[in-house]
């Protein structure tokens, strides 16, 4: 019987998110010990980022079912299931009580630097399935632990164009994915040249806010020959959420709004006081600059494996992710809605008992929701704790092609309209197509 088996230590969860906290509500209740280390001071840190943007699924997909019944069995009552929820509404109405009735396991700030087996480094083998995991944190305390579900996200891509850093590329005046340009952030933006960079929706966001300041001056530049993946289908398509999103940005472009620079490599970035000058040089040379006073960086996520340096992981070399989940999540391949239902087995590496979770799990792919991460911890929760009849049958509710369904588009725009007072294409602006884990949704 290995350690996971017999329960001799915790099971380390890492990360307090949507899909962590799954996790734990799942460990509870199969009467599994855990713990769960959020390197933020509150929980969810990392949706608190955003806390401002509505998500694209309704509450209905975001709640994980274990998670519900503790919850229920609390008191709580859930939020209406057809509602859009904002960043800040799943922590408050959702997240933040989950945390509070699960306790002092869950710890925040705490940040893990390194996962690792006790006494065995990466190359010994001989007796390391029964070695414990040793987990280590910035403050230098260590901790032991059966099994380790690392659902600890994925991070902003750099600028560069080549997946490498631009030269010169950190700095404050460089901000990443979706801030908060019409809310908290608005002084950093109003009255000034912003650089976007990035062909994604939230890019396509960040943008279409910009575009509200009166006195902004914004200019777009994306690597492609034509912005035409952003616009998608307008009226036809299969989101009309996404359509108009993109119908809108194209009108912007077209009335000389937002300037477009297609063919755009970053290369470096040079401050000059308060403005940075950044430097595109394509795959012939041939080189182009824009200086502005911001730069938003909305060039995707990657995961960062290099806590779990130590262990034995078989990552694919293109995703990041594992080689078994590889081809179901594979972006040229399927959307959001159209990845199969997947759980322990293909998220497995040979180091047993370490599974990446959640947005990380899907490396760089961008088709991650929250309703395929918690079916992917209850059946990793149940492999840790040895019934694998239920870890092997996996299985996602999602309505047709997900919650890329048009009809299901069309009604969440049409109430969160009627709520807001939002219509036409300034909705758009308000429902950009993530998830409340921060991983993209059907791009």
């Amino acid at each position: 019987m290995s350690l996971s088996e017999s329960g001799a230590f915790p099971v380390v969860v890492i990360g307090a998110g949507p899909v962590g906290l799954a996790a734990a509500a799942h460990l509870a209740e199969r009467g599994q010990d855990y713990l769960v280390l959020e390197a933020g001071e509150q929980v969810a840190a990392s949706v608190a980022q955003w806390a401002h943007v509505r998500v694209f699924s309704p509450w209905r997909f975001n709640v994980d079912a274990a998670a519900r019944r503790l919850l229920e069995t609390d008191g709580w009552t859930a939020p209406d299931p057809q509602w859009l929820p904002t960043g800040a509404e799943l922590i408050s109405d959702y997240l933040a009580p989950l945390a509070k009735l699960l306790g002092p396991r869950v710890r925040l700030g705490v940040r893990v630097t390194a996962i690792s087996r006790l006494g065995f480094d990466r190359v010994r083998t001989s007796g390391r399935a029964d070695a414990p995991f040793l987990i280590r944190t910035a403050t230098g305390e260590e901790l032991q632990a059966s099994a380790v579900i690392d659902a600890s996200g994925a991070y902003a891509n750099v600028l560069g164009a080549s997946g490498l850093p631009a030269y010169g590329e950190t700095g404050n005046l460089i901000d990443h994915a979706l801030p908060d340009v019409l809310g908290a952030d608005r002084e950093r933006y109003e009255g000034r040249h912003t650089l976007v960079v990035g062909a994604g929706h939230s890019a396509a966001t960040t943008l279409l806010a910009l575009a509200q300041l009166e006195d902004a001056q914004i200019t777009w530049a994306i690597r492609a020959g034509s912005p035409g993946r952003t616009y998608g289908g307008g009226e036809a398509d299969a989101l009309p959420a996404r359509g108009a999103l993109g119908s809108r940005l194209k009108e912007h472009v077209a009335s000389g709004r937002i300037t477009l620079l297609t063919g755009f490599y970053a290369h470096s970035v040079h401050a000059d006081g308060e403005t940075l000058r950044v430097v595109s040089r394509d795959p012939s040379g041939a080189e182009q600059s824009v200086t502005a006073d911001r730069v938003v960086s909305a060039t995707g996520f990657r995961p960062d494996h290099s806590i779990a340096s130590e262990l034995r992981l078989d990552l694919d070399p293109i995703l990041g992710s594992t080689r078994a989940l590889a081809p179901l999540i594979d972006p040229n391949q399927h959307s959001c809605g159209t990845v199969p239902a997947h759980g322990a087995d293909e998220l497995a590496h040979p180091e047993s008992g370490y599974y990446a979770v959640g947005v990380k799990s899907y490396g760089r792919a961008p088709t991650f929701l929250m309703a395929t991460g918690y079916e992917q911890v209850r059946s990793v929760v149940a492999a840790i704790t040895g019934d694998w009849e239920a870890a092997r049958h996996v299985q996602l509710d999602l309505p047709e092609t997900g919650v890329c369904s048009s009809g299901l588009a069309e009604a969440q725009e049409r109430r969160v309209g009627q709520a807001t007072g939002i219509s036409g294409s300034l909705l758009a602006t308000q429902l950009p197509l993530i998830t409340a884990d921060g991983g993209g949704c059907c791009g």
